[in-house]
């Protein structure tokens, strides 16, 4: 599969709220069939942003070191990135740079 098939694999997303111990309210989201790609906040619209784009980090991440990417299910192919080839060498770039972090 190519990197731009990974990309548009679409995974189930799971987001929940949860209470701290302070007794504040925090969201989590995940990928649960992407390893290692979950993250937290206050606000599920911040929280969802960040997790597509470490999800897109994890997925260029695993393809670059030739790791197993998990695949539940085919690509959509409508949803399948438009990006030329200088797009997404900048995508890779900013990525083994640490410019591209789930840090706003």
């Amino acid at each position: 599969m190519t990197l731009e098939e990974f990309l548009a694999i679409p995974y189930v997303m799971a987001v929940e709220s949860y209470e701290g111990p302070d007794g504040e309210w925090f969201r989590r989201a995940s990928y649960p069939e992407l390893p290692e790609c979950t993250v937290e906040g206050f606000w599920a619209v911040d929280i969802i942003d960040k997790l597509e784009e470490l999800r897109v980090r994890r997925i260029i991440e695993l393809y670059q070191k030739g790791e197993e990417i998990p695949v539940p299910r085919a690509p959509l192919r409508s949803a399948m990135p438009v990006l030329n080839r200088e797009q997404l060498e900048f995508a890779k770039y900013l990525v083994e740079h640490g410019h591209l972090t789930d840090q706003r």
